[in-house]
């Protein structure tokens, strides 16, 4: 009787952990009783009948990466590339992916395929070279609809490499540096251009300003001028008076002083120590004497003087000069400007 009733408890713990079951983080148990699926098992411990149920599939619910190999698409200007991709998804739905398809890796990697060779065999080499993101979006919209109904959502489909031809890639490389030389050819030309056109503009500038450098100092040198004719008018005037006040002895005045600054220039020449004078002395004489004569007249008509103020005369004309008498010797004069030779 003892022996009955510890075979019934070894059959019943037998029978109880034959019924447990522990589902591990991030993965669904599906449990099929009698062969039907009854339950998505979540992770935890669950209990289930032994000998009427049982797991079915253990399904992946995280995130899951499926590499796409390589292969070779022809484009649609006939260039032979060669491509491959990784597909980026998740399970949603635990049944559906276990019994709505079967061998879900495999399904996934054909339609993925098919559908690359699809969206790049419709576009140019160029186009698939430039045009990753369209090629990335068209095949996610197209996957991620295709299986929807299998309960996996598509997150991301990404192109890691796409080869064309070694010829094809010479010839692209080519085509770059002709077309780097073009643009640095242009660069230059526009470069060279616009240093001329500033440079251009730099001398209309500077002619404009010469111009008007030139405008102001003929200017200023025809005022300068006028000025000039003013004062040697004044001047001229003044001296006409003076001849008119005072007769021939102011004008003797004014040539003895034109005749002492000629002197004066003899003396001051650098080439030598001895000046010999074309002239005479008694003519130098006669006009300094001519000096002292104006100079008593007008201390004598002065506020000081004691003559009284002679009425005004009519000119007289100058009596001639002396006939000059001929002298053995020309009087010669030092460079200091003294009278006589040495």
């Amino acid at each position: 009787m003892l022996g009955f009733l510890v075979a019934i408890v070894g059959l019943a713990v037998l029978f109880l952990a034959m019924g447990v079951r522990v589902v591990k983080q991030g993965y669904v148990y599906t449990i099929e009783r009698l062969g039907k699926f009854t339950l998505a098992a979540e992770p935890g411990l669950h209990v289930i009948i032994p000998f009427i149920d049982r797991v079915g599939q253990k399904v992946n619910m995280m995130e899951q990466v499926l590499d796409i190999p390589g292969q070779e698409i022809i484009t649609a200007d006939n260039a032979m590339v060669g491509t491959d991709a990784v597909v980026f998804f998740q399970v949603l739905d635990a049944g559906k992916a276990a019994y709505e398809v079967s061998n879900l890796y495999n399904a996934i990697m054909a339609l993925t395929t098919t559908n690359l060779r699809t969206v790049m065999g419709s576009m140019d080499l160029d186009e698939t070279l430039s045009k990753r993101d369209e090629i990335n979006a068209r095949l996610l919209s197209v996957v991620d609809h295709a299986t929807s109904p299998w309960g996996v959502k598509i997150t991301r489909v990404e192109i890691k490499d796409i080869r064309p031809p070694m010829d094809i890639s010479e010839a692209m490389a080519r085509q770059m540096k002709a077309e780097r030389l073009k643009r640095a050819e242009i660069l230059e030309a526009e470069g060279d251009r616009a240093s001329k056109i500033l440079r251009a503009e730099g001398e209309k500038q500077s002619a404009i300003l010469e111009a008007e450098g030139r405008k102001e100092s003929a200017f200023r040198d025809a005022e300068a001028r006028e000025r000039e004719a003013e004062a040697e008018a004044k001047a001229t005037q003044v001296v006409s008076d003076a001849i008119a006040d005072s007769g021939s002895q102011a004008l003797n005045y004014f040539v003895a002083q034109e005749y002492t600054k000629a002197v004066g220039k003899f003396a001051t020449s650098p080439n030598a120590k001895t000046i010999l004078f074309p002239v005479e002395a008694t003519q130098l004489i006669g006009s300094l004497g001519g000096i002292g004569e104006l100079v008593k007249d007008i201390a004598g008509d002065g506020p000081g003087g004691g003559t009284p103020p002679r009425s005004p005369q009519p000119p007289r004309s100058p009596s001639p000069a002396p006939r000059p008498q001929p002298r053995s010797a020309t009087p010669s004069v030092p460079r200091s400007g003294g009278m006589g030779g040495q």
